[in-house]
Order: C-alpha cells, then structure tokens, then sequence
C-alpha cells in the first residue's frame, strides 16, 4: 500500500508520518476505543472530543460511514 500523509489536522489525533491507508483506520479505531467515543446506544455512531471534531467537519457525532469519508477528505 501506498503512503498517506494526514493533514495537520488529522495528525493531532493519529501522528504526522506517512502511513497506508489501513493503518490510518487502525489508528483512528484505537483512539475511539482508547476515549471510548462510540455511542453507548448506536454503536455504528461515533461521538466527537476536542480532536476529532475538526475532522469530522465541526460535527459532534458522525456515522462510521461518513467518517471515513471525512478521514480520507484528510490526507494527501
């Protein structure tokens, strides 16, 4: 796979080094389980914290589909 570079944005929350793109959603996985932002009822919505939420488009919660589509928005 391919190298990625997230933006300054989306380098606050996964780290500013080029990685694939799996590893980009291993990485954001494990900082939504680590804060535990899935929602408690919906598990397939995603709640946002001071970091995400710039990725997620200012949104306060997101789907899991939607997210990766505002993720990807988020590299280069």
């Amino acid at each position: 796979m391919k190298p990625v570079t997230p933006t300054a944005i989306l380098a606050a929350v996964i780290g500013d080094k080029p990685m694939p793109r799996t590893e980009v959603t291993k990485k954001i996985w494990d900082y939504i389980k680590q804060n535990g932002l899935q929602d408690k009822n919906n598990r397939r919505m995603i709640n946002a914290d001071e970091k995400l939420k710039p990725v997620f488009g200012g949104k306060d919660q997101v789907s899991m589909f939607e997210m990766t589509k505002l993720v990807s928005a988020q590299l280069k």
